[in-house]
């Protein structure tokens, strides 16, 4: 048997994912991806008010509780044909902008950036030349030869001390990482510049939900009220605040991470021909100006097939047949069989656990060898995340996204094809980030708007009482997560939760092959072009499995619905 090699767990991600990545001489000749540990929600939500499903839903994700959230109260409306006041619609949009905003930046600098930056290296950095880096790249006030000294001193004192911490067990001195000293060492006080700039980001959830993580949410609106002569309800001091954070977001956006990641880019331009892997990318849709109206989406729904930018094919979330999940390679059954796809209307959570019992060498890839499912659009796998939705901008002729791409390929002096890559990815999460950020102001300047008009409505009361509503009906709640498209499927039966499903942007991309044997995009894009220069050390795989932001935390305990634990999966 040809040599296979086993990353498990991958580390800084959310959640359990195990890599397994067949080898022909030093190059990747198959790749499995395998979600580790449960996930059940589902099963939770049965029987309960759909009301009270988003708090349960939130749940899914320690990270992500936002948006899931959000794609639970969207479901429901959907259901009950239920519309929400416009300046509950700008509150939402703000507050999922700015998940976005710090979930990406956050990912770039202390998730995946380690991939790409020798910290160690950056002890042989001059602080000076490392000033003079900084300074001609961007206007960021924290640059001075004596603040890289600083940071250069914190970090000698970490490695001397032998407890590296956050910076422990990294692959450093590996012949992969191509960035000089200065430029290590600049990541590396921007690494920290991160981890103080996202607690005043996170605020504006604080400021609209209550509280962050797991912000509040209603089905009909959001649950804060506004009155500016009220010290408990959002208020002209508030607003300020939220104004505030929005601006600090864009300076960071603009002065930091941009720079950042054309910077580091630039060394790595190679990476340009590497993990592209399906070709094929599907958003949902967001941001809608107009309630949940698609026609008025910033990002919009559609699906792009074998990288053809000049046909957008239609997605219809509702429709059997378009999106359908598959269990041929997964740990679950279908009353149908394994080889049957279900709409997410019919879907299925049944366990069929047949796998072995950790520790084990290697996944058997023939049967079951994951707990994730796997989606896919009529027939198709496809890719989605900030990839995704950058390619949608553009084909669709947005006019700050085809000039951000522009510039940045022009920059790296790379042609269109190095959108479609490991580094393609890394980039387009950043380009979004800016466009999204920049978005904030006019939602913001919206919602004053209103407000000075006398609109100060934010919670729709018309749909609220449940002997209202129609004995059966169904719903998806759908957007587009940091990480990807997101749904959210409900049934409902007599006022109670009959069915839910959540296809979450994890499914779509590291979900196991099909029954025709098509990887999911974490595999395909493994197996596009990749080489090893030390099997022992893969670098490699961290790198592409690192771009697309894994987010693995809606695998948890199995519940009853009394809340009792039913199945736990332990390792040894």
């Amino acid at each position: 048997m040809s040599k296979r090699i086993v990353v498990d767990p991958i580390t800084r991600i959310e959640g359990h994912l195990r890599i397994e990545a067949q080898m022909e001489g030093n190059r990747i000749a198959a790749a499995y991806s395998s979600g580790t540990s449960v996930r059940g929600i589902e099963i939770i939500l049965k029987g309960r008010d759909p009301r009270d499903a988003w708090a349960f839903a939130q749940r899914i994700c320690g990270v992500c509780t936002l948006v899931h959230g959000m794609a639970s109260i969207r479901a429901v409306e959907d259901a009950l044909k239920y519309p929400i006041p416009p300046n509950a619609q700008l509150i939402r949009n703000l507050m999922i902008a700015a998940q976005y905003v710090h979930d990406h930046v956050m990912h770039f600098y202390h998730l995946h950036a380690l991939d790409w930056v020798d910290v160690v290296s950056a002890l042989n950095a001059d602080p000076a030349a490392t000033s003079a880096l900084q300074q001609s790249i961007s206007k960021h006030p924290l640059s001075s030869p004596g603040y890289f000294a600083d940071v250069k001193a914190q970090l000698k004192r970490f490695v001397e001390s032998g407890q590296i911490g956050i910076f422990a067990n990294g692959y450093w001195g590996h012949p992969a990482y191509k960035l000089p000293a200065e430029a290590n060492l600049m990541a590396v006080a921007h690494y920290f510049e991160a981890l103080k700039w996202q607690r005043e980001i996170a605020k504006l959830h604080a400021i609209f939900g209550g509280k962050n993580p797991h912000p509040n949410f209603v089905v009909g609106g959001v649950p804060c009220p506004i009155d500016l002569n009220s010290d408990s309800a959002i208020n002209a001091e508030k607003l300020q605040k939220v104004l505030g954070i929005i601006q600090q977001a864009r300076e960071f956006v603009d002065n930091v991470y941009l720079p950042d990641t054309l910077a580091i880019a630039g060394f790595y331009k190679d990476w340009g021909t590497r993990g592209e892997g399906l070709g094929n990318f599907m958003t949902y849709g967001d941001f809608p100006a107009d309630g949940m109206n698609p026609a008025t989406n910033l990002v919009p729904a559609g699906v792009i097939l074998k990288r053809d930018l000049s046909v957008i094919h239609p997605l219809d979330l509702r429709q059997p047949g378009q999106v359908e999940e598959y269990v041929a390679h997964s740990w679950y059954d279908y009353a149908g069989g394994k080889d049957k796809g279900l709409h997410p209307w019919d879907g299925e959570t049944a366990l069929n656990y047949t796998g072995p019992k950790p520790p084990y060498d290697q996944l058997d890839v023939e049967g079951g060898y994951s707990w994730i499912k796997a989606p896919r659009w009529n027939g198709h796998a496809v890719e989605v995340g900030p990839l995704a939705r950058v390619l949608m901008l553009y084909a669709s002729g947005h006019a700050q996204t085809k000039e951000l791409v522009g510039q940045a390929l022009s920059k790296l002096q790379l042609p269109v094809e190095a959108l479609y890559s490991t580094l393609g990815r890394v980039a387009a999460r950043t380009l979004e980030t800016k466009v999204i950020a920049d978005a904030m102001q006019g939602w913001y300047d919206s919602l004053v708007a209103n407000i000075r008009a006398g609109d100060t409505k934010t919670f729709n009361e018309t749909l609220w009482d449940p002997s209202t509503w129609p004995s059966h009906a169904k719903g998806v709640g759908f957007m587009e997560a940091p990480r990807g498209g997101l749904g959210h499927w409900v049934v409902i039966e007599n006022g109670k939760i009959a069915n839910y499903q959540a296809v979450v942007p994890s499914t779509w991309n590291a979900g196991p092959r099909d029954p025709k044997g098509q990887p999911g995009a974490y595999e395909a894009a493994l197996q596009h072009n990749h080489t090893m220069e030390n099997p022992d050390q893969p670098l490699e795989i961290l790198r592409t499995v690192h771009s697309f932001d894994p987010c693995l935390a809606c695998a948890v305990h199995v519940m009853d619905p009394d809340g009792q634990q039913r199945v736990q999966v332990m390792v040894n």
